[in-house]
């Protein structure tokens, strides 16, 4: 039965909750204090995990944003209890760890205080600096959540999404090449450019990882470039057959 404030749930402060207990706006799960949550008890927003704090979350018992794992206080975080970000392992205070429990950053390996001097990139060596002095392309950063308003999903989307009248969207679980390869179809022609920087690129190793084969493009644009060349030439033997035409 809907009550005043719209709330299909029971014991609701807040408007537009199917759930219980709910403080919020628009949640679909119970006892949030935030707003369009699908899972429970979170005073964060738009998060379908549980007792989250922070916002985006697919995980449980997050502080920090855009979490796939569990009890992390970072954000961008696939792995579990991490204070960092962008780790895929676990308990990491440090940043972009694969490994576990490392203080320091950029570390495959576990209780690792000290950030390695050199790092692998498409599986060659080289010194640190270099891979951060490299100017890299902004479609590499890519997020695998995002959230969909209601107002533009497709049909199909809504009747997966049965909630969405309610939470006004959905968040949208995106697969990792699908993501990567949407981030770079975004992107403009000097940002794509830009992947080329990177030191020991490698089109066949970028194009396993990402699904995007970079040499399609260099190939339109040498053909682009060389049909450019032919109307130049055109132009230019017609501006001569011109001028010859004009002196009889």
């Amino acid at each position: 039965m809907t009550d005043q404030k719209n709330n299909t749930g029971n014991r609701n402060t807040g408007n537009r909750n199917t759930g219980d207990w709910n403080t919020g706006y628009w949640n679909t799960g119970n006892r949030n204090t935030g707003d369009w949550n699908t899972g429970n008890r979170n005073t964060g927003n738009r998060n379908t995990g549980d007792w989250n704090t922070g916002d985006w979350n697919t995980g449980d018992w997050n502080t920090g944003n855009r979490n796939n794992g569990y009890w992390n206080t970072g954000s961008r975080n696939t792995g579990n209890r991490n204070t960092g970000y962008w780790n895929t392992g676990n308990r990491n205070t440090g940043n972009r760890n694969t490994g576990n429990w490392n203080t320091g950053n950029r570390n495959t390996g576990y209780f690792n205080i000290e950030t390695p001097k050199t790092i692998m990139v498409f599986d060659n060596e080289i010194d640190i600096s270099e891979w951060n002095e490299c100017v890299k392309p902004n479609f590499i950063y890519f997020d695998l959540t995002e959230w969909v308003d209601e107002s533009v999903m497709t049909q199909e989307e809504k009747d997966k999404n049965d909630d969405y009248g309610t939470v006004g969207g959905y968040l949208k679980k995106k697969d990792y090449k699908e993501a990567f390869q949407e981030s770079y179809k975004n992107a403009s022609k000097k940002d794509r450019e830009k992947i080329f920087n990177i030191p020991n690129f490698d089109a066949d190793k970028f194009f396993e990882i990402s699904g995007i084969d970079v040499r399609k493009d260099a190939e339109k644009e040498d053909k682009k470039n060389s049909l450019l060349e032919k109307l130049k030439s055109l132009i230019d033997k017609a501006e001569e057959l011109k001028k010859e035409a004009n002196n009889l």
